[in-house]
């Protein structure tokens, strides 16, 4: 089956993680902006990762018969620092007219601290003066709800971002409530230790419904299997989902959410 993987870090991957992808049926990718697997020492390296996501990594995909967009900012985990942060927010600009980028993300919290949040909201606003969505990364901590809480109470302050263009990541069974009934779309990342397993994401689609709701691999650079999300779609056929509600989370979902960037134009 044909489907869309929302949300992978391809600039970890190799050359045969496209191929298996394509393979297993993969044709839009969409890579978030993150961390690099350590620090960057300079704001200048942040613009030779925007180069790789605009203009050298959608090649790599194309070669696969994979469409590649992405989606650009200061991550979390280098947000603490928001000097540093703000020298690399002032060339965001500079790559929103490349044709595969969708909008900001992924932005969000890491440690839930006063820095990480005031480069949060102004990441917000960038994306409301330029009338982009919005991709939200959920920290990986014990405390996952208060990091949730503190993102949403910051999106509140914001009375004229769309709640529909905006989708929360890595909801687990204690988030994903709350994202989907404050009107947001909710993202389920499918990891072998941690996040959801395939089974703990098919739960959640069962108690909570299909939608606003994606899933997707967020490969990167640890412990992570770029295929997670065709796997998902066997695990759904095996617990009694057809053809249809498979097809539903693995590409229409998706595509109706992404389809807020006027660059997301696919067949």
């Amino acid at each position: 089956m044909r489907y869309i993987e929302p949300h992978a870090h391809m600039v970890s991957r190799t050359t045969d993680d496209y191929e298996r992808l394509a393979l297993a049926g993969c044709e839009v990718l969409c890579e978030p902006a993150f961390w690099a697997g350590f620090d960057r020492s300079s704001p200048d390296g942040f613009r030779d990762y925007f180069l790789q996501l605009t203009r050298h990594e959608p090649k790599r995909a194309a070669k696969h018969g994979i469409r590649h967009f992405c989606w650009l900012c200061v991550n979390p985990k280098e947000a603490e620092d928001p000097g540093f942060a703000r020298e690399v927010m002032r060339m965001i600009p500079e790559f929103l007219d490349s044709p595969n980028v969708l909008g900001i993300g992924e932005i969000g919290l890491n440690k839930n601290t006063r820095n990480e949040l005031a480069i949060f909201e102004e990441h917000v606003q960038l994306a409301l003066d330029h009338d982009l969505p919005v991709l939200v990364h959920t920290p990986h901590l014990e405390d996952k709800r208060k990091g949730t809480r503190l993102i949403l109470d910051a999106l509140a302050n914001f009375p004229k971002l769309r709640r529909d263009q905006v989708v929360i990541d890595h909801v687990e069974e204690h988030t994903v409530g709350t994202v989907l009934d404050a009107g947001y779309w909710a993202g389920m990342t499918l990891y072998p230790h941690s996040k959801c397993s395939v089974d703990r994401a098919i739960d959640i689609l069962e108690i909570h419904g299909p939608e606003r709701l994606w899933m997707n691999s967020a490969c990167d650079w640890g412990v992570s299997d770029p295929l997670a999300v065709p796997k998902c779609a066997l695990r759904m056929k095996a617990r009694g989902h057809d053809t249809a509600a498979i097809r539903r989370m693995l590409w229409e979902n998706p595509r109706e959410f992404l389809s807020r960037s006027p660059r997301f134009i696919i067949d």
